[in-house]
Formats: structure tokens, C-alpha cells, sequence
């Protein structure tokens, strides 16, 4: 008996609402989560890195393969200038290890022929500024080592 009164009570509910009233609401409600949605921007610093990654990506394999090197991208000098997400993250430590970061990556230009260890010296400043500052992109800069 239960039962069927559960059944009827659920059937009154689904057969008295209108079609154009389940649409409207539908309307309603996609319009409030849109209202709410923030796209993310990255800040100049992340979009920075994101390229840095990808020529590192890039450079990787042509240490690997012995191919030759090119010059070094003078892009990756934004690292001094480029706005941050949090600005008080561009303190002291940070210059330093953006300091050693760079030279490494000038010194893969200035001697191919110790490009490797210059390389993976670049990768340490990476990983080392990332575990005080954000740790979320260290196993994939992990990935980047030349072994």
C-alpha cells in the first residue's frame, strides 16, 4: 500500500508540471551559471613559463639527437619583467633562481658541447624555485631532464 501511494504521489508530481515550465527553469538556471562562470587568465609569468616549457621541450631533443642548437630565445629574458599572479612571489629568491635559470640556458648556446649539463642545470633552477614557490608543475618539469 505504501508503495502505490509513493508511485501515485511521484506520478502527480512528473504529470502536473508543464513542458514550458521544466523550460523555462532550464533557461533560468543556465543563465544563473553563466553568471557565475569566470574564465581563467594565465597571468604574463605562467604564459611565460608554458612557452619556456615548450622550447625547452623543443631544445630536449635536439641536445638528445645532436642536432644543432640555434640561439638562444631572448623571450625567455621576460622572466625578469613579466607580471606574476601573485607579485609578492617576485621576491629575491625567486631573482636568483630566474638568474640561474637564464645563464644556464645561456651557457646550452655558448657550449654545445656541455649543452646537457647546462641543460639539466637549468631544469635543478626550475624544480628548485618550484618547491618553495608552486609545487603543482614539478613532475612535469621533472620530464624535461636529459638522462
Amino acid at each position: 500500500m505504501k508503495n502505490f501511494i509513493l508511485v501515485v504521489l511521484v506520478a502527480l508530481v512528473l504529470f502536473s508540471c508543464k513542458n514550458e515550465d521544466i523550460e523555462s527553469c532550464d533557461k533560468e538556471e543556465a543563465k544563473q551559471s553563466t553568471k557565475n562562470f569566470d574564465m581563467y587568465e594565465m597571468s604574463e609569468m605562467a604564459s611565460l613559463m608554458e612557452q619556456m616549457y615548450k622550447d625547452n621541450e623543443i631544445l630536449k631533443e635536439r641536445i638528445k639527437k645532436g642536432d644543432t642548437i640555434g640561439k638562444f630565445p631572448n623571450h625567455f629574458l621576460k622572466i625578469h619583467s613579466s607580471v606574476m599572479t601573485d607579485e609578492q612571489e617576485n621576491d629575491a629568491f625567486f631573482k636568483a633562481q630566474a638568474n640561474h635559470f637564464i645563464r644556464s640556458q645561456e651557457l646550452i648556446y655558448e657550449d654545445p658541447k656541455n649543452a646537457k649539463e647546462h641543460f639539466n642545470s637549468g631544469i635543478d633552477a626550475c624544480i628548485q624555485c618550484h618547491e618553495v614557490k608552486c609545487g603543482g608543475p614539478i613532475p612535469r618539469i621533472k620530464k624535461l631532464y636529459i638522462k
